[in-house]
């Protein structure tokens, strides 16, 4: 025992002497032994030969990469820290919750004071959330506030820069800190660094800028918005340049730019080293130092040659004409590049290091983008050349998709905003990022209505879902109280008899009470009775007694066959995302006048299909009501028949198709009503029969007197103020109309399934 305590011993101390010899020097180092601190930062590298070489930069210099201009990080950050006080600011954190509980999510902009500043950018974003479904004017039931202050541009060197904010803000009753403020911001910091400096404390405000930089960015709490021009669309806007589910023709160009090269300061670094890349074929780089007051002062030997080859392309003519458009950091890091190489279908490749690209949040933009590094610019044209030519196409096809559904308006940049955010107050009820990346966008899908694609018309196919088998027929009813039209009658005994009708809701437009249930007609399927409001609007509000997907809409005086009915619920079973019906209108624009134009005539061409007598998915119930601001039901409500215009309106411009015309019985004639309405003065509500789908209407009849007349013109304000609401026409024309088979064929009845359409 004692000799096995020896050797312990002995190796122990062994170990001891070998670890002080060995590694003492070692040890020392550290600043335990030495009583020194570590360095905050890392030091230039010493060099054995460090004292016979003369030092000519500064250490903090050494940090900047070679440029100057640029601020250190340890610069970076208290700069940082100087904007955003509440770096560690989250939704949990920093935003009552509370106050979106009580009334959901209302959007209140500050009213604006006498002769405060606004620039036409600031001007815009206001409209658009006043616009909105959002917007209440009671700061009470607010959830989100909004400044009156322009807080666009924060260069202090800008005309349109705002001064002492923090001494207004800070007088405000309801800013409590920033506390459910949304700020804009387009630019922030000035010459020569361009840092995030917004020149006031944000507090606990959420920030939605542009050019965000990834590390002042604070995810889940900001919004990264895109940088645009001051001529950008109110709302609207220019469509994109590759059509829906087209094939572009082969470009010229792989891989282009055309734009400034800054000779000093930041961003200089990468669009000078542009020019390596241009070989004059398919690779096409051109900068030029022709801009700003003493450019010739810094002007390099590559200058002259730059500005000559320089004004030898045009700029739009390469853009449309390249697959790819490189889109470099500027003097920040977003640029008005982007929107533009997107609405051109040219894929953008980014050159902007730490740039929080705009909604990263919500889109997927390695779908549409090529992200690369400033650092590796000379390999940028392998990586493009390496594409494959079918996921170029699908590149192409999303910027086309997210130029339409998020950027073409500044309607569209404000409400993704909003979206984004009231998405954050109800994870459980909130889009996913397949619904913000796939048509037709997370603005046009509800979550309230539903999370799952099968309850959309959007998804069947991608997905393999399909519409229920069954229909709710909608009547809308404004007879005399106390009675019920023979023509009502006659629709629901045939529309009852149709073998995928699920039941039968009626509206009752008046305001007396519908008939007893002991006089409604005997019906194979339930018949539900609604008291309405006698509101137009009504006729597609989403009432809950509606379960199945599809709806037929339909008047009481609608003049329909069992074999009709059957004939176009199987055509919109094929087509659940359009409205398939009978009356149809069409669209036109009006050169002499200047305005859109409506007409019945019979002609071969559709875009509007009534409402009189049509089938669409029951989702188009919830988007009219609650996606529509309520200015645009009021309008509905004070013109005759413009109900159906707005929701073919509607409708195209979620879908960007037409309606669906199916095979209507030819004898049928327009019913010319003599009906009294259920109550006098309804305003917009038109008597029955002015709306038969037995014939199109036709410019108003002598016969029809006066109120034909001002209805038929009602109707043509209705289509001029709805496409001055949406900034476009998106009604879309058609010539197509779907027979059953072997229809009006030269072949014996037992050989068709629909033999009574003929008759």
């Amino acid at each position: 025992m004692q000799t096995r305590k020896k050797y312990i011993f002995l190796t122990f101390l062994a170990s001891w002497l070998l670890l002080f010899f060995f590694g003492g020097d070692q040890l020392r180092r550290f600043a335990f032994f030495s009583g020194r601190k570590a360095e905050a930062r890392r030091n230039w590298p010493r060099w054995t030969d460090r004292s016979l070489l003369k030092s000519f930069a500064d250490p903090e210099e050494l940090q900047r990469d070679g440029d100057p201009s640029l601020l250190s990080p340890r610069e970076r950050r208290a700069a940082w820290l100087s904007v955003y006080r509440s770096s560690r600011c989250r939704m949990e954190t920093c935003f009552d919750f509370s106050r979106c509980e009580r009334n959901g999510f209302k959007v209140f902009t500050y009213p604006q004071e006498r002769g405060q500043p606004i620039s036409d950018t600031y001007s815009k974003i206001l409209s658009s959330i006043e616009r909105s479904r959002y917007h209440t004017l009671n700061p009470e039931e607010a959830c989100l506030f909004i400044l009156s202050i322009d807080t666009l541009d924060r260069d202090h060197l800008s005309g349109q820069y705002v001064r002492d904010v923090d001494e207004k803000i800070r007088g405000f009753p309801l800013w409590n800190g920033g506390r459910n403020h949304l700020i804009f911001n387009l630019y922030s910091g000035t010459w020569p660094s361009y840092t995030g400096e917004l020149g006031f404390d944000i507090g606990q405000a959420i920030l939605a800028k542009a050019s965000f930089d990834s590390e002042s960015f604070r995810p889940g709490f900001d919004v990264s918005i895109p940088l645009f021009s001051k001529e950008h669309p109110q709302r609207g806007g220019h469509r994109g340049w590759l059509s829906q589910d087209s094939v572009p023709p082969k470009k010229k160009y792989l891989l282009v730019f055309k734009g400034k090269r800054y000779l000093t300061g930041i961003g200089s670094g990468t669009r000078n080293a542009l020019h390596h890349i241009h070989n004059g074929q398919d690779i096409i780089s051109l900068t030029t130092c022709k801009h700003g007051k003493d450019w010739e002062k810094h002007k390099d030997t590559r200058c002259d040659k730059d500005n000559v080859d320089y004004e030898r392309f045009d700029y739009q003519e390469l853009l449309h004409n390249s697959t790819f458009c490189i889109v470099p950091r500027g003097r920040r890091l977003g640029s008005f590049r982007f929107l533009e190489a997107l609405q051109a279908a040219c894929i953008p490749v980014l050159l902007s290091d730490g740039w929080e690209l705009p909604f990263a949040e919500a889109i997927d933009w390695g779908r549409a983008a090529v992200v690369g590094s400033e650092r590796l610019l000379l390999q940028i044209p392998s990586a493009v050349r390496c594409i494959r030519p079918e996921r170029v196409l699908a590149f192409q096809q999303q910027t086309q998709f997210l130029w339409d559904a998020y950027f073409s308006s500044v309607d569209k940049i404000v409400h993704t905003t909003l979206e984004i955010i009231k998405d954050r107050l109800s994870p459980h009820r909130s889009r996913s990022r397949f619904l913000w990346n796939t048509l037709p966008g997370g603005l046009l899908v509800l979550p309230d209505f539903s999370t799952h694609l099968g309850d959309f018309p959007f998804y069947y196919l991608q997905h393999g879902y399909s519409p229920s088998k069954k229909f709710t027929a909608f009547i809308r009813a404004v007879s005399q109280a106390g009675s019920l039209s023979q023509p009502i009658l006659r629709l629901i005994q045939a529309v009852s008899g149709s073998q995928y009708c699920a039941q039968i809701v009626v509206l009752w437009s008046c305001e007396k009470p519908p008939p007893p249930s002991g006089k409604w007609p005997q019906s194979a399927v339930p018949v539900t009775i609604i008291q309405g409001s006698g509101k137009l609007s009504d006729r597609f509000f989403p009432f809950e007694a509606i379960q199945t997907d599809a709806v037929l809409s339909l008047d009481e005086d609608t003049s329909l066959s069992t074999s009709e009915v059957d004939f176009a619920f199987l055509v919109w079973r094929s087509f659940p995302e359009r409205i398939v019906g009978f009356p149809t209108q069409s669209h036109f624009w009006d050169a002499e006048q200047g305005r859109w134009g409506y007409t019945s005539k019979w002609t071969n061409e559709l875009s509007i299909v009534l409402t009189a007598a049509a089938f669409y998915h029951r989702y188009y119930h919830s988007l009219f009501t609650e996606y529509l601001p309520a200015a645009l039901r009021e309008l509905v409500d004070g013109l005759a028949a413009c109900e159906d215009i707005l929701m073919n309106v509607l409708v195209a411009a979620v879908t960007k198709l037409p309606p669906v015309k199916v095979t209507q019985r030819k004898q049928h004639k327009e019913v010319v009503a003599q009906q009294a309405e259920c109550r006098d003065g309804a305003a917009g509500t038109p008597p029955p029969g002015q709306r038969s789908p037995s014939a199109p209407h036709a410019a108003p009849a002598k016969g029809k007197g006066s109120a034909g007349s001002r209805r038929f013109s009602q109707r043509q304000d209705c289509l001029d103020q709805l496409a001055d609401w949406f900034g476009y026409m998106p009604l879309v024309s058609s010539q197509l109309r779907l027979d059953p088979v072997l229809f009006k064929d030269q072949v014996s009845v037992l050989r068709k399934k629909y033999p009574s359409l003929e008759k």
